[in-house]
């Protein structure tokens, strides 16, 4: 992985390689692994995330005409637009860049032209959320361009924008658990998100001599490619036949009443999902490998079976990672490929990184990716 330093550099050159700007600021978002809760944010539900080390890098600079100028050293070609023209008809990566310069502006807060460059070390397509890390990089980059401070109203804006314009101009639903960890994150911890009430807050991670192991199949998903939609359907369909709110307010008594089989079972991960989150937080303070273990197979089965959206190279990863000595090992994200998260013990993730490599190799699957994930920061910008 590249150092934040090299990455920075990399942004700022690539702004004046793509425009000849020089940049005046850097914004800066994580990418995040889930440790549980899936799909439970939608729900009102909990999750429990951890930001990446790896982030994108916004380096920008104003410009005095209105125009916005935005080029990525992921995506071959630029955009090139006026502030006064940006609304949720963006298409493409830009969507993801623009559109939350559009929300930001529909929020009140001043965005004016500008030039960008992004430039990122979080996998793409990985279950990761290098969208939101886009997202939240490019409004710190706005932010900074007008030499606004952080403080957590804005921190709060910037989450909103970043749902909005993931959920109205690149129309990936998203549930917010991505944006609000990318921003409030602290080194060292995870985030304890209640969807129901709003509130997060840091929870210190004890890991000791474990080590956080996420592992991307190299199975590419899209959140727009309709999986993720219809199990929102499927989940707010559960909560209407059940008349309440949401399925945070639901017990597994009452999902066993819902007659339609694919809605009792969405509901029936849901709510045990949701179920699995504080005693993760308890097992992962008090270094429990066996409850991490016990948890983190439940949270899979519950996935793969009941919601369905697991596929065979993310259970080859789990099953081998167990095997080869991890505590614990889930898939994360989203779904329909992606990665896994596992606890592995320190001096065992060598061990269990060649073992899962072994398995893609035996099975003829592309080789998968590693990463280390240890707790990083949330969004900032700073002067170029």
């Amino acid at each position: 992985m590249l150092e934040p330093t090299d990455l920075t550099t990399r942004a700022t050159e690539g702004l004046r390689t793509s425009f000849g700007t020089q940049a005046t600021v850097v914004g800066r978002a994580p990418g995040r692994v889930n440790l549980i809760g899936e799909h439970t944010d939608y729900n009102a539900g909990l999750v429990l995330p951890v930001a990446l080390p790896h982030a994108t890098y916004a380096a920008a600079a104003p410009r005095t005409d209105g125009v916005i100028r935005i080029a990525s050293a992921q995506e071959p070609q630029a955009f090139t637009g006026h502030v006064d023209d940006l609304g949720p008809q963006i298409e493409g990566w830009a969507a993801y860049v623009a559109g939350v310069l559009w929300t930001m502006r529909e929020s009140g807060l001043e965005v004016g032209g500008l030039d960008m460059f992004l430039e990122s070390s979080v996998p793409l397509g990985a279950g990761l959320s290098s969208s939101a890390s886009v997202e939240c990089a490019t409004a710190m980059a706005a932010l900074g361009v007008n030499g606004r401070a952080l403080d957590e109203q804005l921190q709060h804006s910037v989450v909103a924008a970043g749902i909005r314009a993931e959920s109205e101009v690149a129309d990936a639903p998203t549930g917010g658990m991505d944006q609000t960890v990318a921003v409030f994150a602290e080194e060292g911890g995870a985030l304890l998100i209640d969807f129901d009430s709003g509130e997060h807050r840091n929870v210190p991670l004890a890991l000791g001599e474990r080590t956080i192991l996420v592992t991307d199949t190299r199975v590419k998903h899209q959140l727009t490619d309709g999986g993720y939609a219809a199990r929102r359907r499927e989940c707010e369909q559960a909560a209407a036949d059940l008349g309440l709110r949401s399925l945070r307010q639901a017990d597994l008594e009452q999902v066993e009443t819902l007659t339609d089989d694919v809605v009792r079972r969405r509901a029936r991960h849901i709510v045990s999902e949701i179920a699995r989150v504080e005693p993760t937080v308890a097992a992962l303070a008090s270094g429990d490998g066996d409850e991490i273990g016990r948890l983190f197979a439940a949270s899979h089965a519950s996935m793969r079976d009941d919601f369905e959206i697991s596929v065979p190279e993310l259970d080859l990863a789990v099953a081998t990672a167990v095997d080869a000595g991890a505590d614990g090992a889930r898939m994360t994200g989203g779904g329909f490929g992606g990665s896994i998260v596992s606890i592995v013990p320190t001096d065992a993730v060598a061990s269990v990184t060649s073992a899962i490599d072994k398995a893609f190799a035996a099975a003829g699957h592309n080789p998968p990716g590693h990463l280390v994930a240890t707790p990083a920061a949330g969004a900032s910008w700073s002067p170029a």
